[in-house]
């Protein structure tokens, strides 16, 4: 038998392959037969070896495959001649795993797209995919039910809009919240993620750009000193400021000819613009703050401070600080 997994979503990959090998170890508890082979560091003739070798207790082998399509082609060639000849895919006495964290199929050519076409067609298969939308909220949902907290839709946003869909990371931060809710209420809420979970985009923008529109110049430039003092460099703070204009100007535009009520607008603007519910709701509360000719004024003047920086005209700290200064 023959299982292909493979795919982005290396973390659920990982759980499935982890269950395959777990439930055979606990059918054949020698663990003899289980074999695991890295073409990063193995070769044809070491898988030839482990498949025909004899063994002297009646167990199944159990061998794994890792990295097979990251190997020359010479290997894959002999590998898949190899593969069609023994009938290996019908086979009861040997359970073959090919695991592949990036198989990046549309790209393959060649003997590559070869192969995977024949393991597509004779072996078991599951494709990885990353999660998006309500498979994802469903995803995390269950993590925090089958230890019997629950976390409410407004931090359910939140921390997906913090972590994305990287589920190693995911898992890590939801085993910390969980901890954190040890015998304590069992909900988990938008105070709990702020508290615990740092956000791959810096959610400190908001505030930033809320200073801005409200011309308080002494708290942005105090909010952006501490955006410096983490070790954000002045190309990533510009970037950040620069990613929120345009979605300023997009939410501005569009909210203009949608219906009025807030919910509705939300929901239609995200999947419309493929931004994140969080970001939509956040930014049209400042959108409020500010005219279109302003945003065009503050997008036209980080683009003359990035050139300044990028042509060491100015240092960053300096850029940085002049640039909110001038727009307050």
């Amino acid at each position: 038998m023959i299982i292909f997994l493979y795919g982005p979503d290396t973390y659920r990959s990982q759980q499935k392959l982890n269950k395959i090998a777990g439930n055979y170890k606990k059918i054949h508890k020698t663990g003899l037969n289980f074999s695991t082979i890295d073409f990063k560091e193995s070769d044809f003739d070491n898988f030839k070896q482990i498949i025909e070798s004899c063994s002297i207790f009646k167990e199944k082998k159990l061998i794994v495959f890792k990295n097979l399509f990251s190997s020359d082609e010479n290997t894959i060639q002999r590998l898949s001649d190899y593969l069609e000849k023994s009938n290996l895919a019908f086979s009861r006495e040997e359970i073959i795993i090919i695991y592949e964290k990036d198989c990046l199929h549309p790209e393959f050519k060649g003997i590559k797209k070869t192969l995977f076409e024949k393991l597509i067609k004779r072996a078991k298969f599951q494709e990885f995919k990353l999660l998006e939308g309500p498979e994802l909220k469903n995803w995390i949902k269950k993590e925090f039910s089958d230890k019997n907290i629950q976390i409410n839709s407004e931090a359910l946003e939140k921390i997906i809009f913090y972590v994305g869909n990287d589920l190693w990371r995911m898992s890590n931060e939801i085993q910390k919240l969980i901890l954190f809710k040890n015998g304590k209420e069992k909900i988990i809420g938008e105070k709990d993620i702020d508290l615990l979970v740092r956000p791959r985009i810096d959610a400190n923008i908001f505030k930033t750009i809320d200073a801005v529109a409200n011309k308080n110049k002494k708290l942005a430039l105090q909010l952006i000193n501490e955006h410096i003092e983490n070790g954000e460099t002045g190309g990533y703070i510009l970037s950040m400021i620069l990613w929120q204009i345009r979605n300023l100007v997009k939410v501005k535009t569009l909210s203009q000819s949608l219906n009025k009520i807030q919910i509705q607008r939300k929901d239609r603007m995200a999947k419309k613009l493929k931004l994140h519910p969080y970001v939509v709701e956040k930014t049209l509360k400042e959108s409020l703050k500010f005219t279109m000719e302003e945003l065009k004024k503050i997008y036209q003047k980080i683009l003359e401070v990035d050139y300044k920086m990028k042509t060491g005209k100015i240092k960053p700290k300096t850029a940085i600080n002049l640039f909110i200064a001038e727009i307050c």
